[in-house]
């Protein structure tokens, strides 16, 4: 009895699994019938999404196109300025510039920074006219000759600030101070800070300097008290040491490959053109000979006319629309080739030797010289009488290069040197302090000892072996990954975009072409800086933040210091640029989701977001995926817990996102979205390209 039960129990079992097995293919085999009809029906209208989405992005061509007659149009508002300032894109100008400023001699400190803000200035237009410039509109020569001008600019400035320093000097008698008997002198300007400190009365018990009204100073050794001698903390804020192309990229050679493409696609425009034009105009003539043969020679000319007059409008209309489209294909590409990761990391031979693509330096350049101290002004007969060297301003080399190691350690210690951190630069750890080494032309860690930090004071302190430029660096992957984002519309023409990273909270507004640094947190505290309020175009605006400490830019090898969530730039660049287009009038966020799945897909948030609508504390959000070719809501959400693929109830996949949101979205948020200016649209786009949320949150 008990061997039949058990056999009954067993038999139940068995006939209950196979029927909920059966259930289940059965409801498989629905579910894949379902989508394989949703397949079909997207493949049915992809091409008619595609088309729609292509006459969207069009504002991406229009913008590019508008920021070169908006470079054209400033070198046009220069040249009629006549202020006297020269056009630094032009080689005879700024040669000119360069070769007058050489001859101007006898210059004051105060007469050498004055003229470097016109300078700094011109170096700064270089710059951004190298990074601005897209690819496909900057030749290889032009590279080449605003490189060359910057180097130029920079040398010839450091050089004017010695041979004033010279003059300065020379004149150091009659600056002396009454109590000390040696002369000091601090000049502050926006760009730079100057110390300056002349040994003249040589006491060895004189060995602790310190600027007045600063903390910044030096302990000098016993052999340096007593020798006739200067020494010179000259702060640039700016950076005008490290090299400025440390390392070629392979994409910038992708880029000259892209460039002739289009040179040589843009020539061939208007011959194909004329071609077919001058077939048609032949049938037309021979369609119209035949029809009129009859009419009288005054119809036969009228009725020429009147068919010729479309022939004679479509040269311009179809030379425009092919010049469109290769620039819409040319941004497409040189957009994929911003988000190319870099192989491997770049060969460094030296040991101690700064990565620079791993850090950056922050805060500009301490130049520390020693100097001799040049012969000094003597009165004589109501004249100054003054000796001048032939070799000009001289270095002390300290410690002497013959001496012997043991008698090296002894007379010659390191000198113990406090700095002041630049107000405007933030570190979120302790800054490391780097020296140039000017034979290998890069930045080392070594020669530097006894490095202590005080952050509410803003004070560095480390002991030097020999004076050199030294700079502070910091990880230039501190802030990344991020921790989250969120991307929402704020007005017509505006969004915010708020970044959250480890340290820090950046929200920064986009309106038309402009960017700004709307707030900062730094630990979840309110941190002022002089950035707030400033209206940039997004690459001094990307300039700007990373100069400041505030990088959240990954560059081609970023990915080589920092765990990323890597996305295929194809996919990257199609978000963004579908991001943008719909940010007027939805809110983009963060998925705990996109780590989950596979590079070639990108799982984000989004809910419409019209201007008028209060902020709510539980936002709806949807959950989509999207893969550059397909667009799908998901089943699951961000309190899942589990990652799922499977499409969400009652909804379609899409070949865009455009069409995806239009199936949730209000007639009004679809109209919002064709409202944006191209401008708006393509800086936003630049924006998210930049910070790469989807691979480095």
């Amino acid at each position: 009895m008990l061997q039949h039960g058990s056999q009954s129990k067993k038999e139940e079992a068995r006939v209950k699994y196979e029927k909920e097995e059966m259930e289940r293919l059965e409801m498989q085999r629905i579910e894949n019938e379902k989508l394989q009809k949703l397949e079909a029906k997207d493949l049915e209208r992809r091409n008619e999404e595609l088309e729609e989405l292509y006459l969207l992005e069009a504002c991406f061509p229009e913008a590019e196109k508008l920021k070169r007659d908006n470079r054209f149009l400033s070198q046009w508002k220069h040249y009629i300025q006549c202020d006297g300032s020269p056009d630094p894109s032009i080689a005879q100008e700024i040669n000119t510039f360069i070769t007058l400023w050489k001859e101007e001699t006898n210059e004051t400190l105060e007469e050498v920074i004055e003229k470097s803000k016109l300078v700094l200035n011109l170096i700064e237009k270089l710059k951004l006219i190298l990074l601005e410039t897209p690819p496909y509109d900057l030749q290889g020569k032009n590279i080449i000759q605003y490189q060359g001008s910057i180097l130029e600019l920079q040398e010839l400035l450091h050089l004017k600030f010695n041979r004033a320093t010279e003059i300065l000097l020379r004149q150091a008698s009659t600056l002396a101070d009454l109590d000390s008997g040696n002369m000091e002198k601090v000049i502050r300007d926006e760009s730079v800070t100057l110390y300056i400190w002349a040994n003249l009365k040589k006491n060895p018990r004189h060995r602790s300097i310190r600027f007045s009204e600063t903390q910044t100073g030096f302990e000098i050794p016993r052999i340096l008290a007593t020798s006739d001698i200067a020494l010179r903390l000259l702060h640039t804020h700016y950076d005008h040491v490290t090299p400025l192309s440390p390392v070629l990229t392979p994409s910038q050679e992708n880029i000259s490959i892209i460039t002739d493409f289009v040179k040589e696609e843009v020539k061939s425009v208007p011959t194909a053109v004329s071609k077919d034009l001058q077939e048609e105009k032949k049938q037309q003539e021979n369609e119209s000979n035949s029809v009129h043969e009859e009419e009288t020679k005054a119809e036969g000319q009228g009725d020429v006319e009147e068919q010729m007059c479309p022939v004679q409008e479509e040269p311009e209309t179809t030379k425009y629309e092919m010049e469109m489209k290769l620039i819409s294909e040319t941004v497409l590409a040189a957009q994929e080739l911003l988000l190319e990761n870099a192989c491997e990391k770049p060969n460094f031979f030296e040991e101690n030797e700064v990565d620079l693509c791993q850090f950056t330096t922050l805060g500009g350049v301490y130049h520390l010289d020693i100097l001799e101290l040049p012969p000094q002004c003597k009165p004589m007969k109501g004249w100054m009488i003054v000796e001048i060297l032939k070799e000009g301003l001289q270095k002390y080399t300290y410690p002497p290069e013959t001496a012997e190691d043991l008698e090296a350690e002894n007379a010659f210690p390191p000198i113990e040197v406090t700095l002041e951190v630049h107000e405007n630069v933030i570190f979120f750890e302790n800054p490391m302090v780097a020296r140039w080494d000017a034979e290998g032309k890069h930045w080392k860690t070594d020669g530097i000892s006894n490095v202590s930090y005080k952050p509410e004071e803003r004070l560095i302190t480390f002991n030097l072996e020999t004076f050199c430029p030294v700079t502070l660096i910091q990880d230039a992957h501190i802030n990344m990954p991020y921790q989250s984002w969120e991307l929402r519309p704020l007005d017509v023409n505006k969004v915010l975009l708020t970044v959250t990273t480890v340290f820090t909270e950046l929200q920064i507004q986009i309106k038309e072409n402009l960017c700004m640094l709307a707030s900062i947190k730094v630990n979840n505290k309110n941190h002022s800086t002089i950035l707030e309020e400033k209206w940039m175009t997004p690459v001094s605006f990307i300039i700007a933040l990373k100069k400041a400490g505030l990088n959240i830019f990954p560059t081609g090898h970023s990915h080589l210091y920092v765990v990323i969530n890597y996305k295929h730039p194809l996919v990257e660049v199609k978000a963004y640029r579908q991001m943008a287009l719909l940010s007027s009038a939805f809110a983009f966020c963060w998925s705990k989701w996109n780590t989950a799945c596979d590079s070639k897909k990108a799982i984000f948030q989004v809910r419409e977001h019209l201007l008028k609508e209060e902020p709510t504390q539980n936002p709806n959000w949807t959950l989509l995926m999207f893969s550059g070719d397909r667009a799908q809501s998901l089943k699951i959400n961000e309190s899942s817990d589990a990652f799922s693929e499977v499409l969400k109830e009652e909804t379609e996949f899409h070949s865009t996102l455009y069409h995806m949101v239009k199936d949730f979205a209000s007639q009004e948020a679809m109209r919002a979205v064709r409202r944006p200016s191209c401008q708006f649209v393509d800086s936003v786009c630049h924006m998210l390209l930049s910070t790469r949320l989807l691979s480095f949150s």
